[in-house]
């Protein structure tokens, strides 16, 4: 096995030589990361496509494009970020000024997924560099080739004392996580985010976790059907389902759940062909294991479109089922792939009493031609983040915060809330030895009607 206290203690030491802390270096390593993924971009998309079947066009939209987004994003804004501001001091510690200092937490151990991944290694590295962190990877030993493609980045152009792949199984994340990181970044299941902060406790150490849930999909009855079908079926069936903000289940209004399941049916078609198992470009299940339980899923439902699988290709097509209820286990679990159960309402208020009743979801995503019906529902659910009218593409933004709540995670990150998630802000007030106020030393009831006066 890797020496991981080797490697923790050669990252504390190349922190605590400074060399980091500069946002020239910090600006140096962001362009070097960009130079590195431009030059292997070729071997990233075939891993992908080894790991997931991901086709070119899909691998570059949701992996390496949202990847060198944030890179050049991070690289236009961490001066400005990495500076110290002034801020407002109580007239009371007069003549002082305040100033708040953004520091690096030091080492962090960053421990990613197979979903996505390249996106989900890389989108907290550009934030843990822009920071001015060092940074242990631990890619999933699930996505073997495009884990392999990483370590291989790395190992080519970063220091190992600054940034190194640490690869492996479940061992592996044991044996980090014993070791006490400055701060660690997960994303995975709430029960792994369990013993990640588990793990975290025994050291003190500053988490964030990126984890998942049931994210519902409501469908109101003044919804654009056509519209919505398009969107819900590429949100949920991209990745085959693969995704941690994937609408999980669909909530429709009675009224209009025939059409928009002819709607979907017939976007199903055009997206993925009649035979979408054989598609060139439709995506895997990661592992045979996942692969079995996503069919175990499906048992004692109503299929209402799709419901065929390969187990050599590990591929299920895209499927709808319906008649489930919240006892069968296709809504105990986050189904994670291409099954998505749906279920009817009268009257919205079931659907906020619904939802509410479960725990809180990473995303929420609302059709509707109604602003009423959409405040409504944004004022009276807590969920990570959403859409309205769409689905996913909240995810592809460096302008808001991307994260859970509750058991969808803790903490968020992308752009500027990237570097927070990295970084330590430091308080300082500045005073002056020129001149000093008795109150503030004993005895004290000297002072007292003053200082009432004062902080009244």
């Amino acid at each position: 096995m890797t020496d991981i206290s080797h490697i923790v203690k050669a990252q504390q030491a190349f922190f605590a030589a400074g060399q980091t802390r500069p946002v020239a270096f910090r600006k140096k390593q962001l362009r070097m990361l960009y130079h590195a993924v431009e030059q292997q971009e070729a071997r990233i998309l075939e891993a992908l496509h080894a790991d997931l079947n991901k086709c070119e066009y899909e691998a570059y939209l949701t992996e390496v494009g949202i990847a060198r987004e944030e890179i050049r994003f991070a690289l236009r804004h961490v001066g400005r970020w990495s500076r110290s501001r002034r801020v407002r001091t109580p007239f009371y510690h007069f003549p002082g000024a305040s100033r708040i200092y953004p520091e690096p937490y030091g080492v962090a151990l960053i421990i990613a997924p197979w979903n996505y991944p390249f996106q989900l290694t890389v989108a907290p590295l550009v934030a843990a560099i822009a920071a001015g962190n060092c940074a242990v990877l631990k890619p999933s030993e699930f996505s073997i080739a495009t884990s392999q493609v990483l370590a291989d980045l790395v190992a080519q152009y970063f220091d190992p004392g600054y940034i190194t792949v640490v690869q492996g199984d479940v061992s592996v994340s044991q044996a980090l996580l014993a070791e006490a990181f400055d701060t660690i970044f997960f994303t995975g299941s709430p029960g792994v985010g369990r013993i990640v902060m588990e793990a975290a406790a025994r050291h003190l150490t500053p988490v964030t976790l990126e984890l998942g849930g049931k994210s519902p999909c409501i469908v109101e009855n003044d919804a654009n059907l056509k519209l919505a079908a398009k969107r819900i079926v590429s949100g949920k069936f991209i990745n085959a389902g693969q995704t941690c903000i994937a609408p999980d289940y669909l909530l429709v209004h009675r009224s209009v759940k025939e059409p928009l399941i002819e709607y979907m049916t017939e976007t199903i078609r055009q997206f993925y062909s009649s035979n979408p198992i054989d598609h060139p470009d439709y995506p895997k299940v990661i592992n045979q294991r996942h692969y079995d339980r996503l069919i175990g899923l499906m048992e004692n439902a109503t299929l209402l479109y799709g419901g065929a699988g390969d187990s050599k290709q590990r591929k299920i097509a895209p499927t709808i089922i319906g008649d489930v209820d919240w006892s069968h286990p296709v809504m105990k679990e986050e189904i994670f792939g291409p099954v998505l159960p749906v279920l009817v309402y009268d009257d919205l208020s079931e659907v906020i009493e619904t939802v509410n009743s479960q725990p809180k979801p990473l995303a929420l995503y609302l059709f509707t031609g109604s602003e009423t019906t959409a405040d409504r529902v944004l004022a009276a659910v807590s969920f990570g983040g959403g859409c309205v009218n769409d689905t996913l593409i909240h995810i592809a933004t460096p302008y808001m915060p991307f994260g859970g709540v509750g058991t969808s995670g803790m903490g968020a990150y992308h752009g500027k809330f990237g570097f927070d998630a990295f970084t330590h802000y430091k308080s300082i007030l500045h005073n002056t030895d020129k001149m000093d106020f008795p109150f503030r030393y004993p005895p004290f009831y000297n002072h007292l009607g003053l200082i009432k006066k004062v902080l009244k």
